[in-house]
């Protein structure tokens, strides 16, 4: 199981790196501006399985990678979180792109993929989920359980903020 302090510490890291745009937010957004909340929501059961195989793929591999290189764990976070910023900062410049991006269908296969292979995965498994996730069942559990509890409604925000562009409201924008 996590200690109270750890899974604090892994609350905050989860909910700041999922808030953050990136691909799978841009898609998220995206959908709800073209399908409308109601449709889009179901997508974060997509974004959640593309997260659930990446971070446990990522986080088994750097496991076992860590005991003959223990220098690429270390490694692997730094690239993967300049990487995430330079995204970051892209999708934001190119955020009038969405109205394009939205006319697009975007699935449930889409998502999982994007999600897959969205950095933020190999981030979370080496740096942000407590080492024991990958060597211990009830900690891997507990993990998951409290990433499922924080992505499930940071999702669902990405898609109602799509979804709120697309009002009459905002039209101006």
């Amino acid at each position: 199981m996590l200690s109270l302090a750890t899974a604090g510490v892994f609350a905050v890291g989860v909910t700041v790196i999922l808030a953050m745009p990136g691909p799978t937010n841009t898609l998220l957004a995206a959908a709800g501006l073209r399908l409308g909340f109601t449709r889009a929501a179901r997508l974060t059961m997509a974004e959640l399985a593309g997260y659930v195989v990446s971070i446990s793929l990522w986080g088994r591999f750097l496991e076992q990678a860590a005991k003959s290189l223990p220098w690429l764990p270390a490694c692997v976070r730094a690239a993967s979180s300049i990487y995430i910023a330079c995204l970051a900062v892209r999708m934001w410049r190119a955020a009038r792109a969405v109205p394009t991006v939205a006319r697009q269908v975007i699935g449930m296969r889409t998502l999982f993929t994007a999600t897959l292979l969205n950095p933020k995965g190999i981030l979370f498994a080496s740096a942000v989920f407590p080492p024991a996730a990958f060597w211990s069942l009830p900690a891997y559990l507990a993990a998951m359980a409290l990433f499922t509890a924080l992505l499930v409604p940071i999702g669902l925000a990405w898609v109602a903020f799509g979804a709120s562009l697309g009002g009459a409201k905002t039209r101006w924008i």
